[in-house]
């Protein structure tokens, strides 16, 4: 087979594993459309819990009301069919991978999809209550409380993301430390930098108030710290190297 031929093999083969992406992205989607308006009660649930007695959610634009929950069931099926997307992406590289290299990633995409929905989850549970608890009660006397269902969707979804990316730091440990980017002690050495700049991302990531920040800010930090024991577990041997003291 002459280059250009395993170039075009290359594509279509990709545009195979993409076509099948979206259709499975499309098949959860459709599954789950006629349920978008109960999937956006589920996801509003943590704030209307907080609202006062008779406490509702508005729609200030037309189409609201329809475009809203559509969103949601989109990203409900973008999650839900996530483990078919990651197969497709698998399917598609895997061939040009090497064995050990195969053995790493397999793990990698696994744990890094477990953790970055342990992020959201960690937030809806956790985290929206006190947010949510914090803004409606902050509230000045005489003021109703009534969010825009597309202003909560942006906030939540900006919330969920910063909470998934925030759980993959163990992955970017151990992967720093096992492609020889960083060393294990480099790593101890950078936790004053890495605890500051934590709380920085929470400080811009939730509200005003100290609580939500340290819900962001403390498990990032902790999660640091596991990423530092698995790569020590994982690659014993790195341990040289180090930073400038944090400050």
């Amino acid at each position: 087979m002459t280059p250009t031929e395993n170039f075009i093999s290359h594509l279509i083969e990709l545009r195979d594993r993409l076509l099948r992406a979206v259709a499975g992205f499309v098949v959860v989607f459709i599954a789950l459309f006629p349920f978008a308006n109960q999937i956006y009660g589920l996801l509003a649930a943590p704030l209307l819990a907080k609202l006062p007695a008779g406490g509702k959610m508005i729609a200030t634009a037309v189409t609201t009301p329809f475009f809203v929950p559509m969103k949601v069931a989109m990203m409900a099926a973008f999650l839900l069919s996530l483990p078919h997307t990651l197969y497709q992406i698998w399917a598609f590289v895997a061939p040009g991978l090497y064995a050990h290299e195969k053995k790493l990633m397999i793990p990698v995409i696994t744990f890094s999809s477990l953790l970055f929905l342990s992020g959201m989850a960690f937030a809806y549970f956790l985290v929206f209550p006190v947010i949510f608890g914090f803004i409606v009660g902050t509230a000045p006397q005489g003021v109703a409380v009534m969010t825009d269902i597309g202003n909560y969707l942006d906030f939540v979804i900006t919330l969920f993301i910063a909470f998934g990316l925030a759980f993959e730091v163990p992955i970017a440990v151990v992967m720093t430390v096992r492609f020889g980017w960083l060393t294990i002690t480099q790593l101890r050495d950078a936790r004053g930098y890495v605890i500051v700049a934590a709380f920085v991302i929470g400080a811009i990531f939730t509200p005003p108030d100290i609580v939500s920040q340290f819900m962001l800010a403390v498990p990032m930090w902790l999660l640091y710290e596991l990423g530092i024991l698995v790569a020590l577990l994982t690659a014993p041997k790195i341990t040289s190297g180090t930073l400038p003291p944090p400050p």
